[in-house]
C-alpha cells in the first residue's frame, strides 16, 4: 500500500522506548522513578520539585538529563547508569518483528536517547539482539539528545546515514521533525496517531507495517 514511499530507504533508524517493545512494557514509568529520585538526591529537592524539574527539563531540552547538565553541570556518566538500572522482565522476545526488521534492505540502526549499554539489555531482552549495524545512545551524541538538531547530526555522521535515503520510526512525535526536515520518512508509532507535516505515517503495529513494505 506504502511500500513506494520506501522503495528508496536503504537506512532504517528505530528510536528504542516505546518503539521497539510495547508501551504496555511500562519500562519508562520505572526509569522516571529513578529521574525522580536523582534529581532528589543531586539537587537536594522534595520530590513534588523534583517531578516538576524533570518535565520542565524534558519539556524544554528534550531530556531530563539534557537540563541537569545545562543547568546544574550534572556528570551524565553516573545518571544514565543509574536511572536505566530497571528490571526488563516485562519485556518478551518478539520474533515476529525480528524477521521483519532482518528483512529490510540496506542497514539497520538504533538512536535511542537513553544509554547504548542500556539499548543492548532491551535489545537482548526483545530477542532483537544481533540484526542491527549500529546502537546509538546519548553518549554517541555528545549528551545532546534528540530532538535537539546537533543530536541526528552526530549520530548520522557517525553512522554514515545520508538522511535522504533513510526512514526513523519514533514513538515521540517532535522527534521526528528535524528527521523529517533532512529529507527521511518518518513513522510515528504509537497507538494513537498524531497528524502532522513532519509525520509520513502512523502506526501502531510495527511488524506488521514493516511487513507491508515488501508487499
Amino acid at each position: 500500500m506504502y511500500a513506494t514511499d520506501f522503495a528508496h530507504v536503504t537506512n532504517w533508524v528505530f528510536d528504542l522506548d516505546n518503539t521497539l517493545y510495547p508501551p504496555s512494557a511500562r519500562l519508562f514509568e520505572l526509569i522516571e522513578v529513578r529521574m525522580t529520585a536523582y534529581v532528589m538526591q543531586s539537587l537536594g529537592v522534595d520530590r513534588p520539585e523534583a517531578d516538576r524539574l524533570r518535565n520542565a527539563y524534558w519539556q524544554r531540552y528534550g531530556t531530563t538529563l539534557a537540563g541537569l547538565m545545562r543547568e546544574h553541570g550534572v556528570d551524565p556518566g553516573p545518571y544514565l547508569t543509574e536511572v536505566h538500572e530497571i528490571s526488563l522482565a516485562a519485556l518478551q522476545p518478539d520474533p515476529v518483528l525480528r524477521a521483519q526488521i532482518a528483512a529490510l534492505p540496506g542497514r539497520r540502526f538504533v538512536f535511542t536517547n537513553g544509554s547504548s549499554s542500556y539499548a543492548g539489555k532491551v535489545l537482548e531482552a526483545r530477542g532483537l539482539a544481533g540484526i542491527f549495524d549500529g546502537i546509538y545512545g546519548v553518549e554517541h551524541a555528545g549528551f545532546h539528545p534528540k530532538p535537539d538538531a546537533a543530536a541526528y547530526a552526530a549520530v548520522f555522521a557517525r553512522a554514515e546515514i545520508a538522511p535522504e535515503r533513510a526512514a526513523m520510526f519514533e514513538d515521540d512525535p517532535r522527534n521526528l521533525k528535524v528527521p523529517h526536515a533532512l529529507g527521511m520518512r518518518c513513522v510515528h508509532v504509537a497507538e494513537t496517531a498524531v497528524e502532522a507535516p513532519h509525520i509520513d505515517h502512523h502506526t501502531s503495529d510495527l511488524a506488521g507495517f514493516l511487513a507491508n513494505l515488501r508487499r
